[in-house]
């Protein structure tokens, strides 16, 4: 029975496209429920909290991890769905899982790993996700994986490559790789996951960066209009936040300005477009040119300087190029020494690298082991293998 409380463009549990293996229907939750439930159940949902985002997880315990960004993501795509009459359900259990392939280190770990399987097909973190929930997780006796739906497995798989895309297809014609193919859009459900992460880690790599002290507020003013703004609204309206020992309360109030904002424009922007397109089901919003979850031009533009100064002045600061240098020989060596001696991995690695026909098929094995490793595990890991220790 279709949910009433649902816009008709919003995908619908009842209408699902289905898990790739059958199962029978819960008693007492929707079929996206039942995916947000495995999600967190998982080992990989689990391992996030030790997976960082931008500052390596020895390097303090207040910034942000894998998890907890997947949290924050979690909490603006609900919000939104809401006011949407999306299915939040479903952008839950999507936002959930859009980082369970994810590399130690980061960016320099994906980085790292990527260059390592150029010969081999290459590492996409955004497949490995979908690898995760498809094969790699071990918790059910009838098959690999976690056995999702298509909406969730579609909002997973954000971007992949052509190659990757033609591959997918072969082995699920049809299926969730179809649309990077024929140049069609996910649900809608699935563009909102895709803002509200970029929404989210925009906002907390402000937060994280400010606390490290590579940024500063005053740098944030004097570059970032969208900051600056909220900045000096808070100071207006509470000036004692001006004193030194108020520093904090002033940047989380501006951030929290700033992100509520972003959120009332996505929604007003959206609710726009979907009027202007007027798609009657799910598989009308897919057959659009492009997206309709979006900002408002004005706000893109914004949004898109924030992002630059973080790239400039954050991601690409001395002191996480030093810490992300080291990461990437960490992942380089990893995956060397595990090529040489697969025996030397978790006993159910080398058993498929021993058994695997070609060197592609074992370097996969090994690509699988490492990105699945914690940030903590893989510098573990190195030092067991080399004797040096390049982190903490």
């Amino acid at each position: 029975m279709q949910n009433l409380a649902l816009a008709p463009h919003a995908c619908d549990a009842a209408r699902s496209r289905g898990r790739r293996f059958a199962e029978a229907p819960a008693p007492t939750r929707s079929d996206f429920q039942r995916d947000r439930d495995r999600i967190v159940h998982s080992s990989a949902f689990r391992r996030l909290v030790y997976k960082t985002q931008v500052f390596v997880n020895h390097e303090g315990d207040l910034f942000r991890t894998r998890l907890t960004h997947s949290l924050e993501v979690a909490q603006l795509g609900r919000s939104i769905a809401r006011s949407l009459r999306l299915d939040e359900d479903l952008v839950e259990a999507i936002c959930l899982a859009h980082d369970l392939g994810h590399t130690p280190f980061g960016h320099a770990g994906q980085d790292a790993l990527n260059a390592c399987m150029q010969p081999h097909g290459g590492f996409e973190h955004n497949l490995q996700s979908l690898r995760v929930v498809d094969r790699l997780e071990e918790r059910y006796p009838a098959f690999d994986g976690l056995n999702l739906t298509f909406e969730t497995r579609e909002g997973i798989l954000k971007h992949c490559s052509r190659a990757n895309a033609e591959l997918l297809e072969e082995r699920e014609p049809g299926g969730v790789a179809r649309r990077f193919l024929q140049g069609s859009q996910p649900s809608l459900e699935a563009q909102l996951c895709n803002l509200a992460d970029a929404i989210a880690y925009n906002a907390h790599d402000v937060d994280d960066g400010v606390r490290s002290g590579l940024i500063t507020m005053a740098q944030l003013c004097d570059a970032v209009p969208l900051f600056a703004r909220y900045h000096e609204a808070t100071l207006a309206e509470h000036p004692q936040l001006s004193m030194p020992l108020a520093e904090r309360r002033l940047l989380y109030e501006s951030i929290r300005r700033m992100l509520s904002d972003q959120v009332y424009d996505v929604i007003d922007a959206t609710q726009q477009r979907i009027a202007q397109a007027r798609p009657c089901s799910a598989d009308e919003v897919r057959a659009q040119p492009g997206p309709l979850v979006g900002f408002s031009d004005n706000m893109r533009q914004q949004s898109l300087q924030l992002k630059q100064f973080l790239f400039r002045n954050l991601y690409r600061h001395a002191q996480v190029m030093e810490t992300m240098e080291g990461a990437r020989r960490m992942v380089d060596e990893l995956f060397a020494a595990y090529m040489v001696e697969p025996e030397r991995m978790k006993p159910r690695f080398v058993q498929r690298a021993l058994s695997a026909e070609t060197l592609s098929q074992r370097a996969r094995v090994v690509a699988d082991f490492i990105a699945g490793m914690t940030d903590r595990y893989a510098a573990r890991e190195h030092e067991r293998l080399t004797g040096l220790r390049l982190l903490g």
